[in-house]
């Protein structure tokens, strides 16, 4: 029954975190927000608000393993998984901006921030204010920057604006979201004590893999509509959003341990991947070799954690 309550849950997750992404865009452009503004901070942003309800959730409930091991498998998975896909999909991928001259630090500085504040073995409150400061810090940087595109699938038709329709909308999307989020971490846990799985490794790739889904949707279907280029970025946003807005939101909700000796390999295995993303950016290997090998490290961290 666990099963099938998760499967549910995540479904709401993933479905109500699509709505809010959706109705927010439909606001932005309303207002007139620039399309740089809602490509690079609500698309990004906007899908990770699964891992952020289920990591303040997970935090809330007193089970800080799956609230951290939930960034760090998303993570791991927006870089190898998402974007080892976009590489293999996409006919060819020629980005306008410098990403690495742009956004390469972005990529490296939320983990390198995140290992020296968890040395300690906690997350407090402290280090979440200094995590949202930071989250502050990259939208204040993509506001200046001003040089993103948006996928075409972003510029939402004009279709006529109506809060009536809108708000409904917007409001049934948070309730799934932080809804689903709730009965997907009490049926985690549930899983992992009765299989005598960890939490760690239940956040790692039961949530981690779900939370994952949207990134996985917008890459895949920018890709193939020739706009994968903006996958690259989208992974950079989310990857920063889960350090500060997820990890200090949910630190802020309650102090988290985190135990680098226990979990070093998958630590590892996220900055390295950074590192590899930052490679890639540099010599603008954007091609189906840099695909497979980005595979076969996931492949690699699934062979260590089983």
């Amino acid at each position: 029954m666990d099963f099938v309550i998760f499967i549910i849950a995540m479904s709401a997750l993933i479905y109500g975190a699509g709505l809010v992404i959706q109705e927010s865009e439909r606001i932005a452009l309303h207002f007139n927000i620039s399309g740089f503004v809602i490509g690079a901070t609500l698309v990004a942003f906007g899908t990770s608000l699964p891992e952020m309800a289920a990591s303040m959730s997970a935090s809330s409930k007193g089970v800080p393993d799956i609230a951290v091991s939930n960034v760090i498998g998303s993570v791991i998975f927006n870089i190898s998984l998402v974007l080892g896909v976009v590489f293999l999909f996409a006919k060819k991928i020629m980005p306008d901006r410098d990403i690495f001259a742009k956004d390469s630090a972005w990529a490296l500085f939320p983990i390198l921030v995140f290992i020296l504040m968890g040395l300690d073995g906690t997350l407090s409150l402290f280090d979440g204010i200094i995590f949202l400061i930071l989250m502050v810090a990259y939208l204040l940087f993509l506001i200046q920057s001003n040089q993103v595109e948006i996928p075409d699938e972003n510029e939402i038709k004009k279709e006529k604006f109506t809060w009536i329709k809108t708000a409904p909308l917007l409001i049934s999307g948070f309730i799934l979201t932080v809804g689903g989020a709730d009965f997907a971490i009490e049926s985690a846990s549930s899983i992992a004590s009765k299989f005598g799985v960890s939490e760690w490794i239940i956040g790692l790739f039961l949530v981690a893999i779900g939370t994952s889904l949207p990134e996985l949707v917008v890459s895949i279907r920018a890709a193939l509509s020739n706009n994968a280029d903006m996958s690259i970025g989208n992974i950079i946003g989310s990857n920063v959003a889960n350090f500060t807005m997820v990890l200090g939101l949910a630190s802020v909700v309650n102090p988290l341990s985190v135990d680098f000796s226990t979990y070093f390999f998958d630590i590892s295995a996220a900055f390295i991947l950074s590192l590899m993303l930052v490679f890639i950016t540099a010599n603008k290997l954007y091609n189906k070799s840099a695909g497979v090998v980005l595979l076969s490290v996931l492949a690699l961290v699934i062979a260590n954690s089983i």
